[in-house]
């Protein structure tokens, strides 16, 4: 992923070492909260790290996420109160490579149990096109080179292998309460599973196996299910599409006869909905699922899950 790596700045350590590593409360904003509650503390990243912590903690754990509902989570800058919450939690969740801020704050703290979600699964490189399509074509002009593909938790077998991991972690690090993480790490991994099943029936037939989005946050979700995603962006939601790119994602559409442009809760649809309008096509979501929020179809990452998979059996044509 072609992310801008930040070190933290000085005044953010100077904050840190002036908060001290004494209990901290959470002020409007800022998703620091209390930390020593008496449960095994988790801090979690962003959303779908702090979706599994508390699935497999259940009742033993408090989890605190570092990215708010509705913050687009790939250029989160972490607040000193945060970066001085990781030195008062017994565990620190988080996807290596997805934000830079955190990466930087977990490698210069103390928290004992450090837990990459990257290191979980197998990670491969993505661009703009993912999936059969792109297999069977050459590569088209201002394709971007693409890097490590981060989005590993759209894949619901490579979540689960993720979700595995984890709850071997929090074994580890809490094993008064290992039974119970055991059990709810298995509940998970077998929604997952049943998840999986879905998706493989759901898209098995279907009029075209293309489709176009925002960013290219649906590679392996795609390569799952005999897909093609086209990705008007790249791996970061920030980057601006080529003339080249949009010229080319307009002529597929028309020869791969693709009826939607995806767009996503985070981050503006003004691009998708341009290049629908220009080529005709239809516009809907696909909820990468970054964070939920009001606009979100679903309350968690199941039924937003479960939304994306009717968005696609519609936009594809399922048969």
């Amino acid at each position: 992923m072609n992310v801008r790596r930040r070190l933290l700045p000085a005044a953010a350590i100077t904050a840190v070492t002036a908060l001290g590593l004494g209990t901290l409360t959470a002020c409007s904003g800022d998703r620091a909260e209390a930390a020593n509650t008496g449960k095994f503390d988790v801090i979690a990243s962003f959303y779908p790290m702090a979706f599994l912590a508390d699935r497999i903690g259940g009742d033993h754990v408090h989890v605190t996420s570092l990215t708010s509902p509705g913050q687009e989570p790939h250029d989160l800058e972490l607040s000193p109160r945060q970066i001085a919450s990781l030195q008062d939690s017994d565990a620190v969740l988080y996807l290596r490579n997805l934000q830079p801020s955190v990466d930087d704050a977990v490698a210069q703290s103390p928290v004992k149990t450090k837990i990459d979600a990257a290191s979980l699964t197998t990670l491969e490189e993505h661009g703009n096109e993912v999936g059969g399509h792109a297999a069977a074509h050459d590569t088209h002009e201002g394709e971007e080179s693409g890097g490590k593909d981060p989005h590993i938790w759209l894949d619901p077998v490579r979540y689960a292998q993720v979700a595995e991991g984890v709850g071997k972690a929090f074994e580890k690090a809490d094993p008064k309460h290992a039974a119970d993480y055991r059990k709810n790490t298995a509940a998970l991994v077998k929604r997952l599973t049943d998840l999986d099943r879905q998706f493989r029936s759901g898209l098995a037939h279907t009029r075209t196996k293309v489709f176009i989005t925002t960013h290219a946050a649906f590679g392996y979700l795609a390569e799952r299910y005999g897909l093609t995603e086209e990705a008007i962006n790249g791996l970061d939601p920030e980057s601006e599409p080529s003339a080249a790119r949009v010229k080319d994602l307009e002529t597929m559409a028309k020869a791969d006869g693709v009826s939607t442009v995806f767009y996503e809760t985070l981050v503006s649809d003004k691009t998708a909905k341009t290049i629908a309008h220009d080529a005709g096509l239809k516009t809907d979501v696909l909820d990468p699922i970054e964070g939920i929020t009001a606009k979100s179809r679903g309350k968690d990452y199941f039924s937003v899950q479960e939304a994306n998979l009717k968005a696609l059996q519609q936009a594809l044509g399922s048969k």
